[in-house]
C-alpha cells in the first residue's frame, strides 16, 4: 500500500477534502491557466490547487520582503514603494520590475524607469 508523500496534505484542502475553503477561488485560478495558452484545452482538478498554493506562498514572500522594507523605513505600514524596495531588491522577483518601475521615483531618492538602469545602478 503507497503511504501518502510530503505534499498529500497541500492537495486535502481542509476539512471537507479537495473542495475544502482555499485562500485563493480556484475557479478564477483554472480560467487563468486556460487563458495563458491556446493549447491549453483541459485542465486536472489537482493542478489549480496546486497553483492556489503556489500563489499563495509568492504572496507571502513578497508580503515578507515588503515588510522589511517598511520596518526599515521605521513604519508599520506596508506602502507602494515598499513593494518596489523588494522587488529592485530581490534578484527572484526581476520579472516584476517592468510593473513596478512605472511609479515616478523609488523611495530611496533613485529613478526606476527601466530594467537597465535599475541594474547598471545596484
Amino acid at each position: 500500500m503507497r503511504q501518502a508523500g510530503a505534499y498529500s496534505g497541500l492537495l486535502c484542502g481542509g476539512v471537507s477534502g479537495r473542495t475544502g475553503p482555499h485562500p485563493l477561488p480556484l475557479a478564477r485560478i483554472k480560467k487563468i491557466m486556460k487563458k495563458s495558452g491556446d493549447d491549453v484545452k483541459m485542465i486536472s482538478g489537482e493542478a489549480p490547487i496546486i497553483f492556489s498554493k503556489a500563489c499563495e506562498l509568492f504572496i507571502e514572500e513578497l508580503t515578507r520582503r515588503s515588510w522589511i522594507m517598511a520596518i526599515q523605513g521605521k513604519r508599520r505600514t506596508l506602502h507602494k514603494e515598499d513593494l518596489t524596495s523588494a522587488v529592485i531588491a530581490t534578484d527572484l522577483f526581476d520579472f516584476l520590475i517592468t510593473l513596478v518601475s512605472n511609479s515616478d521615483s523609488h523611495p530611496l531618492g533613485v529613478p526606476t524607469t527601466t530594467t537597465m538602469e535599475v541594474e547598471t545602478i545596484y
